[in-house]
């Protein structure tokens, strides 16, 4: 029921609920502590984001994901991610980014980049001490800082690191399946022309006229 004044009482509930939660974790049965950063750290959890990353499985240059398909840089709101494809001596394109840079400090932290990602090569780090007033030197992470292995995505995200390994090995066994199959059509379409070949050959020779004896 609603009288005069009733959205202030209601307003002051949930101001007095929120101050007293701010002081004790009802979740969790404990009083709330102020943690005394920097020299105590707090533990992320899984789901916590920062800014992206990209991931290579072995070796950075021969492992790395990224095929620079630019649909990252294309989908970016922003507009801070920059991508030059990799060619070789011939220049002819190579499938991976020979620049791929990301200016953190325009970066909004909304994971389209990593939805977008038909390789599963970016991710969202966790680390969040990146503050610098060097904009052009520090907040432009290049290539080379932003790749990490796969290993290092396990140790911050496990379930979901555990879940792009799942749907990689999916994607592989399907495409050596597919192979697999074509590879076998190949061969038995191969044996089929060889055959009808073989068939069309002896046809051949069969309705071939024979050539009259020669009286000695």
């Amino acid at each position: 029921m609603n009288f005069p004044g009733s959205g202030i009482i209601k307003g002051m509930v949930v101001t007095a609920r929120n101050m007293i939660g701010s002081y004790f974790d009802r979740a969790h049965a404990k009083r709330l502590t102020t943690e005394q950063y920097p020299e105590e750290r707090p533990k992320l959890p899984e789901a916590s984001r920062s800014f992206p990353f990209l991931i290579f499985d072995g070796d950075p240059e021969t492992g790395i994901r990224c095929t620079s398909c630019k649909i990252c840089e294309k989908e970016c709101p922003p507009q801070c991610i920059y991508i030059v494809q990799d060619r070789d001596a011939a220049g002819k394109p190579i499938r991976r980014p020979k620049v791929f840079n990301i200016d953190i400090s325009v970066c909004m932290g909304c994971q389209i980049c990593v939805e977008v990602c038909p390789f599963e090569s970016i991710r969202m780090d966790n680390i969040y001490e990146m503050s610098s007033y060097d904009r052009f030197g520090s907040l432009v992470v290049t290539k080379q800082q932003l790749l990490k292995s796969n290993e290092y995505y396990h140790s911050i995200n496990h379930t979901e690191a555990a879940a792009t390994d799942a749907r990689i090995e999916a994607a592989r066994k399907k495409k050596e399946a597919a192979a697999k199959v074509a590879a076998e059509k190949a061969v038995a379409a191969k044996a089929a022309k060889a055959a009808e070949e073989k068939a069309a050959a002896e046809k051949a020779e069969a309705e071939k006229p024979s050539q009259p004896e020669q009286a000695a």
